[in-house]
């Protein structure tokens, strides 16, 4: 008896925090639609502390942080945004608005043939996507293999076999760029520059050499972390120290 009534106050609480977070999500539209943007940051973030992600909700943080011109938050987001929704084109639209107002201009280092084929291919999808298409081949592959045994048409056999073949260099494919996906997604950490002006050394030392210099909104990727310092890198191939506090992981 006990255990049934602590599973139905589970229940009832999920739907609770279900219920509470769509309330202020509902309520965070209606102020941002007010203009009231300061407000419906607070409501969103209030779902967000309740560990509810979703790349709506990180895409009207977003654009709630670019109407009050607060670049490095509104790239933040955008940029979360994306992390959970790779093929979000609103997200992806806004977030290109929000770079033109950032003060740093570095310019990307040309792609190989393999990584704009990541960019275009294997990135547009999560890896949980690409996961659920390599157990939809397995499936497939699998009825194409059975009627391939209960088949007594050699034509229909032989297309069968020619299925079944490509059904599983399509799960190996599919596999290959799940693995590939979360690679991207997981194990490489990125981050936003919040501080407004910052000074990028060449060791973990405030007493070390400025390498150049760092404002606010510019996107780098984590390599290292020692103590308070992290090295990092940016998309032009340059690589530094800057202090963690400058900075926010996506």
């Amino acid at each position: 008896m006990k255990k049934i009534i602590l599973i139905a106050f589970v229940i009832f609480t999920s739907i609770g925090f279900s219920q509470s977070a769509e309330e202020l999500f509902a309520k965070g539209n209606s102020l941002y639609q007010r203009e009231n943007y300061e407000a419906a940051i607070e409501q969103y973030k209030l779902i967000d502390e309740l560990e509810m992600q979703s790349d709506e909700l990180y895409f009207n943080l977003g654009n709630s942080y670019y109407k009050l011109n607060k670049v490095a938050p509104a790239i933040y987001y955008f940029e979360k945004a994306l992390k959970l929704n790779p093929s979000n084109a609103d997200a992806k639209t806004n977030l290109a608005f929000a770079n033109r107002m950032t003060i740093d201009a570095i310019e990307v280092l040309p792609k190989t043939i393999f990584q704009k084929f990541s960019d275009a291919v294997i990135y547009k999808l999560t890896y949980e996507i690409w996961a659920k298409i390599a157990v939809a081949f397995s499936f497939f592959g699998a009825l194409i293999f059975l009627l391939y045994h209960f088949s007594y048409s050699s034509r229909k056999k032989l297309l069968y076999f020619n299925l079944s073949i490509l059904s599983v260099v399509l799960l190996i494919v599919s596999l290959s760029f799940a693995f590939k996906a979360y690679d991207y997604q997981v194990n490489k950490t990125e981050a936003i520059i919040f501080k407004q002006t910052t000074e990028v050394k060449n060791a973990p030392t405030l007493n070390s050499d400025t390498v150049f210099k760092l404002h606010e909104g510019t996107k780098v990727e984590i390599l290292d972390q020692i103590d308070d310092w992290k090295k990092i890198k940016l998309a032009d191939g340059k690589i530094g120290w800057l202090i963690a506090d400058y900075l926010k992981e996506i």
